[in-house]
């Protein structure tokens, strides 16, 4: 039996760290109410109702820390300097981003291509200026969170490999 080494694990994860990620967002299924579903996640490719998605600010490597300052669903972390096979990534949506959605999903997008006659510098674009939306990394269905345009919203999130 073949298995994915723990050095395999942190190739991975320094092969996705090279790349720019993007975190999509999206309105989801409003039947879903205050009970997003957890079951058939892993087969899925794509947000339900995509609304845009932002370049990740950073992506970090980290280490499980009970003292950690990175705190996600899976527990407590802190960054690290060396390779490992944890990544932090962080995304900061603006004022305007998504105003006036009801958010239930996220999705971590790798290969994303933009169309190309974009303005230079651009960070946050909606589904109509996405020529490829890449392969989805991770997805997370969430009760609902309402946008306003009066606040920045901050995602930070784990993924270990």
């Amino acid at each position: 039996m073949a298995i994915l080494t723990r050095s395999g694990r942190i190739g991975i994860a320094r092969s996705v760290k090279a790349r720019q990620i993007f975190l999509a967002w999206g309105t989801g299924n409003l039947e879903w109410g205050n009970n997003p579903p957890t079951e058939d996640l892993l087969s899925a490719t794509g947000l339900v109702n995509e609304v845009g998605r932002r370049i990740c600010e950073s992506v970090e490597f980290c280490t499980p820390d009970d003292q950690g300052e990175i705190i996600s669903t899976s527990g407590r972390f802190s960054v690290s300097e060396s390779p490992t096979n944890n990544l932090h990534f962080t995304v900061l949506f603006d004022f305007e981003d998504a105003a006036g959605q009801e958010i239930r999903e996220y999705g971590l997008f790798l290969n994303t291509v933009v169309q190309s006659d974009l303005p230079i510098g651009q960070r946050y674009f909606l589904p109509t200026e996405i020529e490829d939306p890449g392969e989805l990394l991770m997805l997370e269905n969430c009760v609902p969170l309402i946008r306003t345009g009066n606040t920045k919203h901050a995602c930070s999130f784990v993924v270990t490999f």
